[in-house]
C-alpha cells in the first residue's frame, strides 16, 4: 500500500474542522455573489433553481479542495485521488436490488414520521416550500440530484470521511455508520434523515467491499433518479402510491429484497477487490 497512487489519509477532528471551514467559506462566497447580484445588478436570483445548483457546486468543491490541500497533500505528499474503476456484471446485479430493498425499507420508516402537528406540520411545510424551488425546473433537478449530488456527496461522506476513519483504525462498521449518520444529518430534516442514513449504510458497505467510489455514486444516482421520476412523471411521492399497495407491503418487499441480495453480496460474492 505504500506505493499506492491513492493517498492514505485519516479523518479526525481536524479533518472535520477543515471540511466545515470549506463549507463556511463556500457559503459566504455564494452569499456574497447573491447579494452582489441583488444590490449591484438589481437581479434577485438567490432562490432560482440554477443558483441553488451553482451554490451547491461551489460549496462542495471548496470543502473537498480544503481537505485536499490542507490535510491530504500536507500529510501524505499526494493529491486527493480515488478509485473509480468499474466491476463485474454480477456485482452490479447484486448491489442494485439490495439498494432498492433499502429504499423500500426507508420509505416505510419515513412514512411513520408525522407531517402534521404543532412542530412537524410547520417544519414539513417549510421543507415542502424549499423542495418546490428545486422541482420547478426538471433539468436543474436532474443535474443537481442525479449527477452532482452523488458525485460530491460520495466523495465527502464515503471517500473522505468513511475511508479516512477506517485508515485511522476505526472498525469498518462503525466508520460506515458514522459517515451514514452524518450524511443523514446534512439533509436537515427528519424525513430525509431516515432514508439518507439507511441508504448511506448500503453505499458505505458497497464502497468498503469494492474499494471503488464509482459504485456508490451510481447507486446514489439511482436512488435520486427514482425520486425524480416519482415526482415528475407520476406526481406521487412514494412507491406505495405508485404501485397502489399498503406501506407495510412495501416494507415486506424491501426486507426480502435487501436480505437476499445483502447475503449474496456480503457472504457469497467471492470476488476480491483491492485499491492498488
Amino acid at each position: 500500500m505504500e506505493n499506492s497512487k491513492y493517498p492514505r489519509y485519516i479523518f479526525d477532528w481536524m479533518g472535520g474542522l477543515i471540511l466545515f471551514t470549506g463549507y463556511i467559506i463556500g457559503s459566504m462566497a455564494v452569499g456574497f455573489f447573491g447579494l452582489a447580484g441583488k444590490f449591484v445588478f438589481k437581479l434577485d436570483f438567490m432562490q432560482k433553481p440554477w443558483f441553488m445548483m451553482f451554490a451547491n457546486a461551489v460549496v462542495f468543491c471548496l470543502m473537498i479542495a480544503a481537505f485536499d490541500f490542507v490535510i491530504v497533500r500536507q500529510k501524505t505528499g499526494k493529491k486527493l485521488n480515488f478509485n473509480f474503476s468499474s466491476t463485474n456484471f454480477y456485482t452490479y446485479f447484486l448491489i442494485f436490488p439490495m439498494m432498492l430493498g433499502m429504499m423500500f425499507i426507508g420509505e416505510f420508516i419515513t412514512s411513520q414520521i408525522p407531517t402534521t402537528g404543532p412542530f412537524f406540520g410547520d417544519f414539513y411545510k417549510f421543507f415542502e416550500n424549499l423542495m418546490a424551488n428545486l422541482v420547478d425546473d426538471p433539468a436543474v433537478m436532474i443535474i443537481t440530484a442525479v449527477i452532482m449530488a452523488p458525485i460530491f456527496e460520495e466523495i465527502i461522506f464515503r471517500g473522505i470521511i468513511q475511508k479516512g476513519l477506517i485508515n485511522k483504525g476505526v472498525e469498518p462498521w462503525k466508520a460506515i455508520l458514522l459517515a451514514s449518520v452524518l450524511f443523514g444529518l446534512i439533509h436537515g430534516n427528519p424525513w430525509q434523515f431516515v432514508g439518507a442514513t439507511l441508504l448511506g449504510c448500503v453505499l458505505g458497505l458497497v464502497y468498503y467491499k469494492t474499494k471503488s467510489l464509482l459504485l456508490p455514486m451510481l447507486l446514489h444516482g439511482f436512488n435520486n433518479l427514482c425520486s425524480a421520476v416519482l415526482i415528475f412523471y407520476t406526481k406521487k411521492e412514494s412507491f406505495a402510491e405508485v404501485l397502489e399497495i399498503q406501506e407495510w407491503m412495501i416494507l415486506g418487499i424491501g426486507i426480502v429484497l435487501f436480505s437476499v441480495f445483502f447475503y449474496l453480496f456480503t457472504f457469497q460474492n467471492k470476488v476480491r477487490y483491492s485499491e492498488a
